[in-house]
């Protein structure tokens, strides 16, 4: 084995939560539903063109929301929250919302620079403060349906 294939197979670091952002059943009664407009647009030229571009529209809606779906993990060096990722040592206070606060945190109470990670089908929220100073985004706030044991994984001794 050479030197170079030792480093790579170094042990990454235990997971400490996961969670991906599925989107919930009420999403798939929507694409259901405008993958059959596909069949009221095309029907009066042939209901086999319009159960073809029903089947079609919902393939490519199925496949975008899958793809699209973001994923919050904590490891005992990093936390990712969809696309971004810091180390946890940048990572400050942390709080957690339900209900009217969660909306408050989305809508009136959020920084125009804050990196967000929103899913309309997800209510509850978590906020993490970024405490690097070379970094100009204050907070991240990333939706969660588990807020209390993302915080407790975020607070938790490094």
């Amino acid at each position: 084995m050479s030197q170079n294939s030792a480093m790579n197979t170094a042990p990454a670091a235990a997971v400490i939560y996961s969670e991906k952002l599925w989107p919930n059943p009420w999403i798939w009664i929507v694409v259901v539903g405008l993958s059959g407009a596909g069949i009221l647009v095309l029907a009066p030229i042939s209901m086999l063109a319009g159960y073809l571009a029903a089947a079609a529209l919902f393939l490519i809606m199925a496949i975008l929301l899958l793809t699209s779906t973001p994923r919050i993990e904590v490891t005992e060096d990093t936390v990712q929250v969809g696309r971004a990722n810091i180390e946890r040592r940048f990572v400050g206070t942390v709080e957690g919302f339900r209900g009217e606060d969660a909306t408050a945190q989305r809508g009136t109470q959020l920084n125009g620079l804050a990196y967000l990670c929103i899913r309309g089908w997800i209510g509850p929220v978590v906020k993490i403060a970024i405490t690097d100073e070379a970094d100009r985004t204050p907070y991240w706030l990333a939706s969660t349906r588990h807020p209390e044991k993302l915080v407790a994984a975020l607070t938790a001794p490094a």
